[in-house]
């Protein structure tokens, strides 16, 4: 069975947990640094526009996390 690897499964699961790590400790660190709570603007609150704003910030990180596991 040479298109199954445990090998390769592990690594791509550890590398998965640690990008979402990553991803989750720059979020924290972006709230931080907000000066208000973006988790209470945007789920209590409904502010749409922040909310956009933060899913693009979201996407960058991603990219960012993605491209340095991968390369």
């Amino acid at each position: 069975m040479e298109f199954f690897n445990p090998k390769i499964l592990f690594n791509s699961l550890v590398y998965s947990i640690l990008g979402v790590i990553v991803f989750w400790v720059s979020f924290i660190i972006v709230d931080k640094f907000t000066p208000y709570a973006l988790w209470n603007e945007i789920v209590e609150k409904k502010n749409q526009p922040l909310a956009t704003v933060v899913a693009a910030m979201c996407l960058g990180i991603a990219i960012i996390v993605a491209a340095a596991i991968h390369g």
